[in-house]
């Protein structure tokens, strides 16, 4: 589990030189047809090399990339058709334009963009064979380029609606956590509001028997407004929707009590609250979303890493910072999950922290365990 980003890294990197050193033998072929033919097929070989430096380039110029080495082709083309000679189109140059045009399917926004300039890149391929080939292999080179760019955009068009279903997916569970987050905050405002409403019809009893409990009842009023001020300031860009009967915030014992229940049918689960730590420590939201957090890693380590070992769970304080973390050992992880980019889990628990002013992070360890990391700033 320790490697396994690692490993991705590195099999990313072997393809990438593979791919290079593919375009490099196409290359080297036509290297040797412009030294055959002579004449403006060198014109195709420098093409060949721009189209190297171009895919090499592609993921920081997407677009920009695109564009100069498809001018650079149609120009070549239109070289080679006004000055009547036959040569071929280029090897390099055709494949480097290939995957340019996959990379602009998965990648350009808006997709309408991405669209205009793949079928851009079918008219300069197919001016590539019409215009530099002889008339009898014209026809050829134009049906094999045509199906090879049917293939490049079937496979781009299909990664790009898979990667536009996910980024949907995370938008919903995204706005679902938002709206969830908005319930709570509707809870905790009336739970503050009530103890002021309270307070102050309290503090009006007594004004005239013994006005002396007045200013501690006021003092009360002011500390549970400035509470209730402060929960709304972190969740004020939430949207809230329908009503839901929830019970405002939790406690430390439910974060005790929630490891223990997951001990008795999981694995076993060491938790630690450090010093400094209590529930009138950290904020009613704060509370309720490190409970949300410690059960969605509990619960991702019982999907996604059965075998585990044991479990590490820890709450402490830092100097003005407070962090809860999960660690699993002893686990392998799942080929499956990494091709599906993980879960929704832990981008909703993402959202939650990052909208409480928090930050939340998820990873293998030097260690050889898998740790969720959520932290948040003392107020």
């Amino acid at each position: 589990m320790r490697d396994s980003k690692s490993v991705a890294y590195w099999i990313g990197r072997l393809s990438e030189f593979a791919m290079l050193g593919w375009l490099g033998m196409m290359l080297l072929a036509d290297l040797a047809v412009a030294v055959g033919a002579g004449g403006l097929q060198f014109l195709v070989f420098g093409c060949g090399i721009a189209g190297i430096a171009a895919v090499v380039l592609r993921r920081r110029y997407r677009a920009e990339t695109f564009g100069i080495m498809s001018g650079l082709s149609m120009i070549t083309s239109l070289i080679m058709a006004a000055t009547d000679v036959s040569g071929m189109p280029g090897a390099a140059e055709t494949g480097a334009l290939l995957i340019l045009i996959l990379g602009v399917l998965r990648h350009v926004e808006p997709v309408r963009n991405a669209a205009i300039m793949a079928c851009g890149g079918l008219i300069v391929l197919m001016t590539e064979a019409l215009a530099r080939a002889s008339a009898g292999e014209a026809l050829a080179y134009s049906f094999v380029l045509f199906v090879a760019w049917s293939t490049v955009a079937g496979a781009g068009g299909y990664l790009r609606f898979q990667q536009e279903r996910r980024n949907e997916a995370v938008h919903s569970v995204r706005r679902a956590e938002r709206l969830e987050l908005a319930r709570e905050l509707h809870d905790l405002v009336a739970h503050h509001i009530t103890g002021i409403v309270v307070q102050a019809q309290a503090a009006r009893t007594v004004a005239e028997t013994s006005p002396a409990a007045v200013v501690p009842a006021l003092d009360a009023i002011a500390t549970a407004g400035s509470e209730a001020l402060t929960s709304m300031r972190r969740m004020v860009t939430v949207l809230r929707a329908d009503e839901a009967a929830r019970t405002p915030g939790t406690s430390l014992g439910d974060l005790r009590l929630l490891t223990e229940r997951f001990s008795v049918e999981g694995p076993k689960v060491a938790f630690e609250i450090g010093q400094g730590l209590d529930d009138h420590t950290l904020a009613p939201e704060v509370l309720t979303t490190l409970h949300r957090v410690l059960l969605e890693a509990l619960t991702n380590v019982r999907k996604h890493a059965p075998h585990t070992g044991w479990i590490e769970a820890d709450l402490r304080r830092h100097d003005t910072a407070v962090v809860l973390r999960v660690r699993n050992y002893d686990s392998a992880a799942d080929p499956r999950l990494a091709r599906l980019g993980g879960g929704f889990g832990l981008v909703g628990m993402a959202e939650r922290v990052e909208a409480l002013g928090g930050h939340l992070d998820a990873g293998p360890t030097h260690e050889g365990a898998w740790e969720v990391r959520a932290e948040f700033r003392l107020t």
